[in-house]
């Protein structure tokens, strides 16, 4: 478990190879994530938003700032979230593991939100090793919330700009971070 654990967050096409090794990778990774999404979508309605994830999106927003979503999740995942979130109107855009060939930790994905926002600047605002490692491949840096289970170190460790336990306490001091705004 504390192998699958440390890997949540990374894409599923390099998920299985990273957890069971190549030789698992080849004969199953397919069927894997096609039973991985299958299990999953009963879920879904089951999942919670996190504490202050609205308001996050809609405060970047008032400070002028483009928000694009850069995920790992599949497209059907990541409309059916942000609907639940209530956010559709709040973000310029998203990514997808659907419009790139390779998924977090690779750049791939935050490439395709930055074409998106029509910049090569931007900040991630993530909450594990795959999303600073991604932001990071990409030239940006990333402020991390403790939501994914790595610990405050752990993120710093692999070069987040700063942490915090929350994303409500991210939105109450993003003026001390690169996502301040105009």
């Amino acid at each position: 478990m504390w192998r699958v654990h440390r890997h949540i967050g990374m894409g599923g096409d390099q998920f299985v190879d990273a957890v069971a090794g190549e030789g698992v990778e080849e004969r199953l990774g397919d069927s894997l994530r096609e039973a991985s999404s299958r299990e999953f979508a009963p879920l879904r309605d089951e999942c919670e938003p996190l504490e202050g994830a609205a308001e996050l999106v809609r405060e970047l927003k008032r400070r002028g700032l483009v928000v694009v979503l850069a995920s790992s999740a599949g497209q059907d995942d990541l409309e059916y979230f942000v609907d639940r979130l209530g956010i559709g109107a709040d973000v310029d855009g998203w990514t997808t593991k659907d419009d790139v060939e390779r998924s977090k930790p690779h750049p791939d994905v935050i490439h395709a939100a930055l074409e998106l926002a029509g910049t090569t600047d931007g900040v991630m605002v993530g909450d594990s090793r795959w999303d600073i490692e991604a932001a990071a491949n990409a030239g940006l840096e990333t402020v991390c919330v403790i939501t994914g289970g790595w610990s405050e170190q752990e993120l710093r460790g692999f070069g987040a700009s700063a942490v915090y336990e929350s994303l409500v306490e991210l939105r109450v001091g993003l003026d001390e971070t690169p996502l301040r705004g105009r």
